[in-house]
This record gives C-alpha cells, structure tokens and sequence, in this order.
C-alpha cells in the first residue's frame, strides 16, 4: 500500500504583512494506491477498485501486538477466520468469505497467493505453506477479492505478498521473545541503500515444543534475501527465500477425551518437514512518466515429507495364521502372506508417509499505460504469465501397534494391498498454467470510473504412474476458460465512494483431487492416488458491492491512517474510515472431498453441483488522539444449492444405503460444514505515555458444522470467543520491551470437528491406566489455553 500527500491548497500568509487576514488552512488528500494484478507495477487508486479491497502493513504483523503471521491476518482482515486440520499453529487454514487457503493436502483451494508476483501455491495440490513465508520481510499485502486477473484459485480472491528490499526499509532490526509451553523465537533484519544499489536481509527462527499432550515439538527456520539496483528508469531486484521447518501436529481429538483432560491426544505422532529454496528475479522499466513494464522470472524447489500415526483396517486374517487388511481373507501384502507376529489383542496401526518433490519455474510480462484517453483519465494493464511445475509424489504404509497412550509404533513391516486400495505410489505430475490478462479503468467523468478486463486461463495437468502397476492412472487432462470482470465506482462526495462489481473466476482440478475421485477407489487423502473419472474445473461468479468513507478533524487530517493501529499518535485530531460490503459468490461444479464409506480413513473428490457463499462485511477505523480502535463484522452465508447424496461413514445421523453405506441426504440451503456464519472482532491500543503503549483485542467466532455433517443433523462447533492483550515499553530510543497475552481467560474451545469410529480401539481394549470406554463419534481440535510470552527489541 503505497500513500500519496497531494497539496489541495497551500497558501501562507504572513500576519506581518497582511495584519487580520486569517491563515488559510493547508489541507492533505491521502490517496491510497494498490496493485489490482499479480505483477506489481500496476497499482491504481483505491476509490477505483470496484471490490473491498483490504491491505495490511509491515506493522500489522509487529511481533509486539501478534505472534504468527496469521493471527495477524486474522486480527487486520475483516472476512478472515482461520481453521485448524493439524493441530499446528503454523499450519492453520485461512478462511475468507468461505473460501480456504490451506497447507493441508485435500483441502479444496479457493484463494490465490502471490509472493512478489509469483503465485505461490504449490504445484501439488494448490497448498498454501504460510510457514514458508518470512514474515519480518513482508512489507504489505493486499486481499483482493472480485478480480480474475490473478488467474487459477482466484475463485474466492487473491492475497499478494509484497517484501521488503533495500530501498524500502533502512536500518537494523534484531528481536527475542518466549514464553508459554517453552517457545522460544528470535530474528533479525537489515536494509541497506547507497547510491543506486541496495541489499536487504531477514532471518528468524523459532522452537515451539507445543502445548498438546506428546506433541512433537515444531522448529521454524527462514531467511529472505534481496539485491536491488536502480537507475533514473529502471529498477531490477533478485531475491531468494530458504526456509527448513519441521512441523509437530496432533490431530483431532475425541471428545471424551478431551472433556478428562483438554491437551489430550489420540494416535500419534504426525510430523511435517517442509524445505523451500526459491530463487525470483523482479525488474521494472518507465521510459516515459505514463507507460512502463514490469517483468519477473522464478525458480521455487519445495520438498515435503510426511509422517502419520493411524489406526488400521489390518487384523489377523480368518485362519488364525496370518495377517490380512480389510476383511480375513485379504493378505496384507499382494506379493504373500505374512504370518502374524502380533501379540494377541494387539491394537493394530499403521505409518502413514508420503513425500512431495516439486521443482517449478516460470515468469510474467506486463506493461501498464496510464496515459490520458480522450481527454479523461485513463488506467490499463495487460500482461502474460507462465508456470510450470514438475512433481514426484511417493507413499507407502507401515504396520505398527498402538499402545495404551495411542502411541503408533511403526513394526518394519509394509502393506501392499491394491485389492484393499492401500499399496505403495510413486507419481510424477506435470502442470503447466498459461494465463494472458488485460484490465483497464476509465473515469468517465471525476467521479465515474468504469473498470472492465478478463484473463484467459489454460491449465495442462499430466499424471504418470512410475510403479508400472497401474498404468490407468496415466492420464493427460486440459482444462481453459476466459473470465471477465467490470464494475464501477462512483465518488459521491470526496471522502465517500460507492462501488459495484461483477466478475468470473475458474480452478482446474489438482494432480491430487483428479487422481482421486472414484468412490469405488478411495484413497487415503494426503496419501494415496489411483486411477479415476476426470473432474470438472470449478468455476466461480461473484457480485459485489458497497460504500467505503472517511471523515477527519483536527490535526488528523494532516495525518495518513494505517490499516489499524500505529505506533505514532494524532494530536489533537482524529480520523475514522469506514467501509461496508455485500458479496454473492456462486460456484458451479465445485470440488468436495468425501470419505470413504468402505475403506476407514479413506476418501475421495467429486464435483457437488451449485454451492453459494453471500454475506456482509462491515468495518471501522478510528484514530483519535492517543487512541486507536478498529471493529469488523463478517457474516457468510454458506450453502449447498444442489440435491446430493454422501458418503458419511461414523455420522451417527447417517442412514444405511445397502449398497453406499452410511449416506446423508444434502439438500438446497443445507449450510456447508467447517465454515462460521458470524466473525465479529474488536481491539483497540491507548498510548499511556509516549514511551508506554497497550492494546486488546476479543475475536468471536460463531458456530459451524461438524466435517462429513453435510446435512446440519448433528450439533454444530460452538460458537467462540478469545481475549488477547499485548503491551510495549520504549526503554531507550533503540530498546523496546513487549509482552503478549494468548486467551486472557483461557477459554476452551474448538477450531473444527468431525467423526471418528467410536466402536474402534481405546484405552480399555489397549490396557490403559483410564479405562476409557468411547461411546460420542465426534472429534474436535481443540483451541490452546492461555499463553503468555515476552521479548525484547532493538533498532538501529
């Protein structure tokens, strides 16, 4: 977000020599400019976006008020909640307006994310690993919905990343904090400029060994680097960004467990290590003051490596000697039988492990003209990108037992069983994006701009069985479509804008979802692939509208606002921006996945017609004096439109199909689960002194359905709330100390729900110390307890 000071009057007059003529006031117009296409480069005034654009700055993510990059997204977007599937904080989901953005393999990707003009979803799957991204070194980052130009996943809006580089930030930053559950993190950044060069360097690490009964411990680390030049028109910038994390998870709970003891867990351990190496180079040319083009290329190296503890379909086969998966007669190896070495009344699991190698590269032109057309005010851009990714996808399956602490114990024994859809896969998929986009925004007159584009979008997707045991799963798909957008936005008075917008977006089905989709071949979702009918793209179509204003008085119409709250304060003067929107988004052909009613643990995608997410976001802004105070409300009505019957195997609300299994009837207007209707979220900050400053916040988070509850028959996820406190003490005018407080209350809550096997293993057929008998199909992911941390940081 880039802010412009435009003198609308500056007149001085001197009492000296104009006795009793009055001063004329110098007034300030803040116009604030954001990129409106993945490049950056073509950035517009915001009262010309025809969408609730929202945009966050560097201090929105200041560890002193928020300790991850998404609880501060949380906190300063209002249609942003987030969702928990890995019980790991860094890998939380971000939901906005209904659609996810997720680092969870299978999770259906509704928001595209770019990093410096590179979209940023994975070439396998469209996941999004927000641990990947060195929070320090972002500088802003804009939310735009209502808008194809950013191409595949846009379907619900896109997040554009911008960092910082040497020309952006000056000076030495270096930060230490900890605290609760024995998290500990420290990082550092430097910027540099001379001349017409500049380097910029970010670095952080942190350890968390988790707050959940025999959680692995999660180590973060990550550095961002960048090298820029610039002369008197062009500017050129490469950048690189490393980061080796390992993740500890623990999964969903049941909830009698969690009623004994809330940090309990059930089948462990899960862990995550995710490697990034990713290599842009940025560059800009102006020749003239109205036309320019901007340019990038890439080179993004991800790997991902996955290790999960579950239980099993395996058991001693009918004949007493040997191990089978499925029923008893099924071997549990295709190649022989393996004779049963398991202690009678052994709890049987197994290791679940799969690893991602993805290798991607790519690049974008575009070129924007801001020239005048036909005497009026004129904004148009228009580029190209290209993005290919190479992938190798491998899985196999463990034996192992489970013990009285649901501990998964692997035995060195693996199944190989396609009879039982549980064999080994070694896959290697190919994709290939071509988009080509154009936009431009004409004011018909001051106040009436009208904004109208589109971008063509080509997807190839090639999947290759590398076993030669299933060549069925060879297969070459294409997927294309041109979506438009128009809209337009009118200035009714200087300070109030109304605006109104239609537009289409589309996202082809991923190497994971085509590769599973055939109810009669589940696969074990972020494990395993077969062969399968094709899948349809999903295709979105979006209208929106609203008013945004400000107002101001005093001193404060000298001073531009931040997003939220600054550090700095307005004397004797306040602002307050407002802004209130209507959106309804309609997906046909949408993607869902849907378990298994055959295979435990198993599931599989399929198109599920007409889904509609409409609602209302509304927001305000106030800086007055030594305060700050902001309030959002966010509600999204989100439903199927579409007769379906599902899969739901351990709903207790399920009927018995004869030939399906458990099955729930969905029906138009049936709400779509693990998405809350009501996101409401209140803080504020008061400078007690200029040294002394303290802030809060309460998020409240309504009620939403159980995973797999399709139908709304069971009782929903309560509904929630959480305090946050933070504080900060400029000791000297280089050394700051702060302090975070995590759920003041310590309310226990859940993030998310859903089924599990009630009549499966537990603590009293495993031998365990508290005999626990389950008898409540449910399982949720708890939210963590109170957490306090403190730190201290220097500036230079």
């Amino acid at each position: 977000m880039t802010r412009l000071k435009i003198l609308k009057s500056a007149l001085l007059v001197s009492c000296a020599v104009f006795p009793g003529v009055a001063f004329a006031q110098e007034t300030l117009q803040t116009i604030e400019v954001v990129g409106i296409s993945p490049v950056p480069g073509g950035e517009i005034d915001i009262q010309k976006v025809p969408s609730n654009v929202e945009t966050m700055s560097a201090s929105d993510l200041d560890p002193t008020k928020t300790p991850t990059l998404l609880d501060g997204m949380f906190q300063s977007l209002p249609g942003v909640s987030l969702g928990d599937q890995s019980g790991n904080q860094y890998q939380r989901s971000l939901d906005y307006r209904g659609f996810i953005a997720s680092p969870v393999p299978g999770t259906p990707q509704g928001i595209a994310v770019y990093q410096n003009g590179t979209r940023i979803n994975e070439a396998f799957g469209d996941v999004v690993n927000w641990d990947l991204i060195p929070e320090m070194a972002i500088a802003r980052m804009t939310m735009m919905p209502n808008n194809p130009l950013f191409g595949l996943n846009a379907t619900g809006g896109a997040l554009s990343i911008e960092m910082k580089n040497g020309f952006t930030y000056h000076g030495t930053e270096a930060q230490l904090f900890g605290g609760s559950f024995g998290k500990i993190s420290s990082g550092a950044q430097a910027g540099y400029e001379k001349d017409n060069v500049s380097a910029y360097v970010a670095a952080d690490t942190t350890y968390d060994p988790g707050w959940r009964d025999f959680s692995s411990s999660s180590q973060i680390r990550r550095m961002y680097v960048d090298w820029g030049a610039r002369g008197d028109n062009t500017e050129f910038h490469v950048s690189f960004t490393g980061a080796d994390n390992k993740l500890g998870g623990v999964v969903a709970t049941p909830v009698e467990m969690l009623n004994r003891r809330w940090s309990s867990v059930y089948t462990w351990p899960q862990n995550t290590h995710l490697q990034l190496a990713f290599l842009q180079a940025n560059a800009k040319w102006s020749p003239t003051d109205t036309f320019s083009v901007q340019a990038n290329t890439y080179f993004r190296a991800y790997r991902a490596f996955h290790f999960d503890g579950n239980g099993s379909d395996a058991q001693p086969c009918d004949d007493g000697i040997n191990l089978c998966i499925g029923d008893g007669v099924t071997p549990l190896n295709v190649n022989g039988p393996t004779p049963n070495f398991l202690p009678a009344n052994t709890a049987i699991g197994e290791i679940d492990r799969n690893q991602t190698h993805s290798n991607s590269f790519g690049g974008s032109v575009q070129a924007t003209e801001t020239a005048q057309l036909f005497g009026h005010d004129n904004h148009f851009v228009v580029g190209t990108s290209v993005d290919h990714g190479d992938t190798n996808f491998q899985t196999s399956s463990e034996l192992a037992t489970i013990d009285q602490n649901f501990f998964v114990n692997g035995t060195g024994v693996f199944i190989d069983q396609p009879a039982a859809d549980l064999s080994p896969v070694n896959l290697a998929a190919n994709n290939t994006y071509v988009g080509v986009y154009a936009t431009n925004t004409f004011d018909v007159t001051s106040q009436l701009s009208l904004t109208a584009g589109g971008r063509f979008n080509y997807a190839q997707i090639n999947l290759q069985d590398l076993t030669g045991t299933n060549p069925l799963l060879n297969s070459n798909n294409n997927f294309q479509r041109f979506n438009p957008v128009i809209g337009l936005t009118y200035r009714i008075t200087p300070n109030l804008t109304a605006y109104a917008g239609y537009s289409e977006a589309n996202r082809a089905p991923t190497p994971l979802e085509l590769g599973c989709s055939d109810p009669s071949h589940p696969c074990q979702i972020d494990n395993f692939l077969i062969a399968d009918p094709p899948l349809k793209q999903v295709v979105s179509h979006t209208i929106e509208g609203g008013v945004r204003g400000e107002v101001s008085g005093g001193a404060a119409a000298a001073e531009p606002m931040p997003t939220k709250a600054p550090a700095k304060t307005i004397e004797n003067g306040w602002r307050l921006r407002w802004g209130l929107s209507l959106f309804r988004t309609e997906n046909t052909d949408d993607i869902i996945s849907i378990a298994s009613a055959v295979v435990p643990n198993f599931g599989y995608f399929q198109n599920a017609g007409t889904t509609l997410r409409q609602g209302v976001e509304a927001k305000v802004n106030l800086n007055w004096d030594r305060w700050t105070a902001y309030a959002n409300y966010t509600f999204v009505d989100a439903t199927y439109q579409t007769f379906l019957t599902l899969s739901s195997p351990n709903n207790p609300m399920a009927s018995v199909n004869p030939v399906l299994g458990s099955v729930i009837h969905v029906l138009p207007g049936d709400y779509i689960p693990g998405i809350p209707a009501q996101r409401v979220k209140l803080g504020g900050q008061y400078a007690v002194t200029d040294a002394w400053t303290i802030g809060g916040d309460v998020n409240y988070v309504g009620s939403q359905y159980l995973i797999h509850d399709d139908s709304n028959l069971n009782p929903k996820v309560p509904a929630y709330w959480v305090v946050n406190m933070h504080a900060s003490y400029q000791i000297t005018k280089n050394v700051q100390l702060f302090g975070l407080v995590q759920n003041l209350f310590n309310q226990h809550y859940y993030s998310a729900g859903t089924f599990f096997n009630a009549a499966g293993f537990n603590n009293s057929t495993l031998g365990g110390p508290n005999l626990l008998t389950f008898n409540d199909p449910r399982t949720f992911l708890p939210g963590m307890p109170l957490a306090v941390y403190a730190g201290i940081k220097a500036t230079f």
